[in-house]
């Protein structure tokens, strides 16, 4: 068997020793194959439950968006004759501060590069882009959950209390969800999350929820056809976060493991529903470099991606705690 040195003359155990015995051997493997085991994504669902429209018009970090909010047209009754009173319009405005931001770096090691004919680079990037874009998924619903209208409208259903939990939707302890007598079901949350977004005369158009794969197991049980390929016509599934093709009670339907966690002892979790007029995003992948290493024998990949975000209408988000027996 051949042993293979640098220069200096001592063995080189990164060759000798087999993949096990290098540095980044999930790289390299064993026989040259053409196919990479890709791992299970979770998905993300914030480009398609906010508006994205100011997205182009951020070019750096620190950048500010100004969001002008169209103002509410007075009417009033007309009679023959009659003078009318004009009204003066104002606007709100609201800024879109683009405050955060995170950064990747990876290095692929030349012998790497030679023993596999897959491009490492342009892989780790793109595993890279995938972990950027979930970090902001899992931030930006946090803050759209902290931005709920908490009075005049309370659009809160159930709390993060520490008490048993609860039927009545005031309660400040979580909803006891389920099917037996006196609990209520994922159906009946939802529905008196659609009424209080009537309330608020949030259009009906591009409405979602969005809640963990548990809620979704529970609201399977309520009614198989929910989930069936006839309910979605012809197209079921959940693919890139959304249940295809349906909606239930008037909602567009997610599921994302990035709902961030409750409070409470008792709670078990907690969703969210809305429109995408609710909250505004704006991200931009900045840079995305190759450079030589000067250290190794191998190249550098690195990027950087910045976004922010803004809740424009805490009217137009509900949010429920609830939990499941």
């Amino acid at each position: 068997m051949a042993v293979f040195q640098n220069a200096g003359g001592a063995a080189n155990n990164n060759f000798n020793a087999g993949t096990s015995g290098q540095t980044n051997e999930f790289f390299v493997p064993e026989i040259f194959s053409k196919k990479i085991q890709n791992f299970f994504r979770k998905s993300s669902v914030i480009e398609a439950i906010t508006n994205t429209d100011y997205a182009g018009e951020i070019a750096a970090f620190g950048d500010t968006v100004k969001i002008i909010k169209e103002p509410e047209i007075t009417v009033a009754a007309y009679t023959r004759a009659a003078s009318t009173s004009k009204q003066y319009l104002t606007d709100q405005e609201l800024t879109l501060v683009i405050d955060k931001a995170n950064s990747f770096k990876f290095i692929v090691d030349d012998i790497e590069e030679k023993l596999s004919h897959i491009n490492f680079a342009s892989v780790g990037a793109s595993s890279a882009a995938y972990t950027l874009k979930n970090t902001m998924d899992a931030e930006v619903l946090s803050t759209m959950f902290a931005g709920v209208s908490t009075s005049t409208p309370d659009h809160r259903l159930g709390g993060d209390g520490n008490g048993a939990a609860s039927a009545s939707f005031g309660s400040n302890d979580p909803l006891d969800m389920g099917y037996a007598s006196g609990e209520l079901t994922p159906l009946s949350i939802m529905a008196r999350m659609a009424r209080l977004l009537d309330d608020s005369q949030v259009p009906e158009d591009q409405r979602w929820f969005v809640a963990k794969p548990e809620f979704y197991e529970e609201l399977a049980a309520e009614d198989s056809k929910l989930m069936s390929s006839d309910f979605n016509q012809g197209d079921g599934g959940v693919r890139n976060g959304l249940v295809a093709s349906g909606s239930i009670r008037g909602f567009q339907m997610y599921k994302s493991s990035n709902v961030p966690a409750t409070v409470g002892s008792t709670a078990t979790g907690q969703c969210l529903a809305g429109h995408i007029s609710s909250t505004a995003t704006a991200q931009s992948i900045l840079n995305i470099e190759t450079l030589r290493d000067t250290d190794t024998f191998g190249d550098i990949v690195r990027g950087l991606h910045v976004y922010g975000r803004q809740v424009l209408r805490d009217d137009a988000i509900v949010k429920a705690v609830y939990t499941i027996d």
